[in-house]
């Protein structure tokens, strides 16, 4: 393998498995443990559906715990693996492995240094997770780069052509000291891309991830982004999601080409005792021959399930009930890592 070769592939590429970390008692889930549970137990449902779902666990006891949890729920175990180490939470899109690949069965497991989301929580073992995984044998040969440079995985997105997309919001917070040059130059290089596009506008109250991309807008095949709308002028998100719209439809392809647009509705606000939750629809997860996309018991969960399937033909379109999810900020492409086909034993 050169290094030269590898790229950071698109989501709806053939995978191996989708990448997960069961949420336990010492993690920030304990107040709704058993709430968030059913989350995690629909997602391993609906992903074993499709192909094979790694799920790290703290401990013996906490894997009797989940595999009596889902044998209850009939998941497919044999398509489960349950991994033992610690972790501080269950986000993995942000801790996990962003993997480059080389299209002839190399790869290379990036990773980033893992901050907490700029120091926010605390996420030393969350930062060795990857090296852990590594350790178990996961990848088998694949190679291991770590880069001391915070960097989540939830913060790019990539056409698998080599075009990222990202928001200043976020990496800003994290590196207030460099400039969009000096990112770009190190996302080219670390994710071996050659077109860095920024977003400049975009946020949801709740999120505390600094308006990381995958909540806010999502590449899709042949030059689609499917992306967040609020179309209520009365809220306090629409002047600032507007103006994302517009820098969405100045974006221009490789080829000098606009891209397909497909705005997603908007849910009526989540309160938690007086708290905005960050509700969005863009923050699904591609798996193979599917897409998971989170509901939230509002009237536009079907219409934004609509949307994503016309932005992913061909796909089965799985609705996957993710209210327990945003108590904490997130949702569920933020709580899963997909692994591309090859990589995971």
């Amino acid at each position: 393998m050169t290094t030269s070769s590898l790229r950071l592939p698109a989501e709806w590429e053939p995978q191996s498995a989708v990448l997960i970390a069961w949420p336990h008692a010492d993690t920030d889930w304990a107040d709704r443990l058993a709430e968030v549970e059913t989350t995690y137990v629909a997602l391993a449902g609906a992903v074993t559906r499709f192909q094979p779902l790694i799920i790290v666990v703290a401990d013996a006891a906490l894997r009797a715990h989940v595999e009596a949890l889902l044998r209850e729920a009939r998941v497919d175990l044999s398509r489960v693996r349950l991994v033992e180490l610690p972790y501080d939470d269950t986000w993995l899109r942000d801790s996990g492995p962003i993997t480059l690949n080389d299209g002839h069965g190399a790869f290379q497991l990036t990773d980033f240094r893992f901050t907490g989301w700029g120091g926010k929580f605390g996420a030393e073992q969350d930062d060795a997770l990857v090296a852990g995984l590594v350790q178990a044998g996961i990848f088998g040969q694949a190679g291991h780069k770590r880069i001391d440079w915070a960097l989540e995985g939830g913060g790019i997105e990539s056409d698998g052509e080599g075009t990222v997309l990202t928001t200043w919001k976020c990496l800003t917070q994290r590196h207030p000291e460099q400039s969009r040059e000096d990112m770009s130059a190190i996302l080219r290089d670390g994710l071996h891309a050659d077109r860095i596009l920024w977003l400049d506008y975009g946020y949801l109250e709740g999120d505390d991830t600094d308006a990381h991309i995958d909540t806010l807008a999502r590449f899709a095949p042949g030059h689609r982004i499917v992306f967040q709308a609020c179309d209520d002028a009365s809220d306090p998100h629409f002047d600032e999601l507007k103006r994302m719209g517009d820098e969405l439809a100045a974006l221009r392809t490789r080829d000098g080409q606009a891209y397909t647009l497909y705005p997603l509705p908007w849910a009526q606000p989540i309160l938690d005792e007086g708290r905005r939750l960050a509700a969005s629809y863009a923050n699904y997860l591609i798996v193979n021959g599917a897409v998971l996309v989170p509901a939230y018991g509002d009237k536009a969960d079907d219409e934004a399930a609509r949307i994503i399937g016309q932005a992913h033909p061909g796909r089965e379109i799985v609705q996957v009930p993710c209210r327990p999810l945003i108590w904490q900020n997130g949702s569920l492409h933020c709580i899963t890592m997909q692994l591309p086909a090859g990589i995971a034993h």
